[in-house]
């Protein structure tokens, strides 16, 4: 009798000690993308540099997007175990382009003095208004993928081949429609001349196709689309039909990746990982917008962060997008925008270090979630024993 129960409980030790690992600190499932935030070093009000650290550190967040590649703001995440994506201005992409020693220069400035130390995983060659003429500087589409190809040729000069090399574009420049996404394409000036050799390029370097893409836009823009749809609320109405795919979808941020997906795929690179660089929500805006409010701004950030915890992906792609940057850390000062003077208020903290709402951004599954699993393995001890009984 004692050496049956001695071997039940060895055998329930043994599973325990299989499965451990797997209750103490389950991985994230493949298909929940990492969650980062934007971290806008501009202005004369933000906390000091030495917070920045503690304050991410504090809200769990892992990765982080540096706008502007300041290498002092680098340095400090030396040892954090914070990633970090780094842009290149769009000013220096005419002589990325003509000269692999001028991306050697901004590389030993910005990355060799600190990589590996700190987490670099990402280089964004330009950002978002690259391709936007009206935008100061001009359009620089035709020196684009030249400046990238000299980035990453350095890169491998340096022996650094774990950074990936991508630049990153505006929903709004590149995208002809959001809905229906099945009928979304590349803007036809850019599909075949810039898109198609760019997404060859990263299908071959496993490197991420970078997009910014903001809901709240879209919404201005659209009187038809109802706010719920737009901050993932729940609700009846709250849902649109893509009658040509037959897919239904339930928010505006599912959307607008599938429109970017189907334009991806076709150009044959649908399976290109997706990182959407900035999307978020207004808690102010000068310009007196009501829907720009503190309310609207929680719904869509809370939202966002737990459909994308969910791990169901888009209608499209189900195994996700690889990663989110929240728009961002700490509101902005005033800027310019078309001659008048506009504040839009973005952070999801104050510049006091004051959280606006409270928002998890830990990956860990908790505990709890595997207490049907320990009541499985006891009840299988207990039949166990009675059967070795008998």
């Amino acid at each position: 009798m004692s050496k049956m129960i001695s071997l039940s409980l060895f055998i329930f030790i043994f599973i325990f000690i299989l499965i451990s690992p797997t209750l103490s600190s389950p991985p994230p499932t493949p298909s929940q993308p990492s969650i980062g935030i934007t971290y806008t070093s501009r202005g004369t009000h933000l906390p000091h540099q030495s917070l920045l650290i503690p304050i991410l550190q504090s809200l769990k967040i892992t990765s982080v997007r540096l706008p502007q590649a300041d290498p002092d703001i680098i340095r400090s995440f030396s040892f954090s175990g914070i990633s970090l994506l780094l842009s290149i201005p769009n000013t220096l992409i005419p002589e990325l382009a003509s000269n692999q020693s001028k991306a050697l220069r901004w590389l030993n400035h910005h990355v060799t003095p600190f990589y590996p130390r700190v987490h670099i995983t990402t280089i964004s060659v330009g950002n978002n208004d690259v391709l936007d003429s009206s935008t100061p500087p001009s359009n620089h589409s035709h020196f684009l993928l030249p400046a990238i190809n000299n980035v990453n040729r350095a890169l491998h000069e340096l022996g650094i081949d774990k950074i990936s090399v991508s630049t990153t574009f505006s929903f709004a420049n590149v995208i002809t429609t959001a809905f229906p996404p099945s009928s979304a394409k590349f803007q036809e000036s850019v599909a075949e001349s810039l898109m198609k050799p760019l997404l060859d390029f990263l299908a071959e370097s496993k490197s991420p196709f970078l997009i910014n893409l903001y809901p709240y836009n879209l919404y201005r823009m659209d009187s038809e689309i109802p706010i719920g749809y737009a901050v993932f609320e729940q609700g009846p109405f709250n849902f649109r039909d893509d009658l040509l795919s037959g897919v239904r979808y339930r928010n505006l941020f599912d959307m607008m990746v599938d429109s970017v997906i189907t334009s991806m795929a076709l150009l044959g690179h649908e399976d290109v990982p997706l990182v959407v660089t900035e999307t978020g929500w207004p808690s102010f805006d000068e310009s007196k917008e009501v829907d720009a409010n503190p309310v609207y701004a929680e719904m869509y950030v809370k939202g966002l962060v737990k459909h994308l915890r969910s791990g169901l992906g888009t209608p499209l792609k189900r195994d996700g997008i690889v990663g989110t940057y929240i728009f961002e850390l700490f509101d902005e000062d005033p800027k310019e925008v078309s001659d008048s003077k506009l504040l839009m208020q973005w952070g999801i903290m104050y510049t006091n270090t004051t959280l606006k709402f409270h928002i998890n951004f830990s990956s860990a599954v908790r505990r709890g979630e595997f207490t049907g699993l320990w009541s499985m393995l006891i009840v299988c001890w207990v039949v166990l024993m009675v059967l070795m009984v008998q």
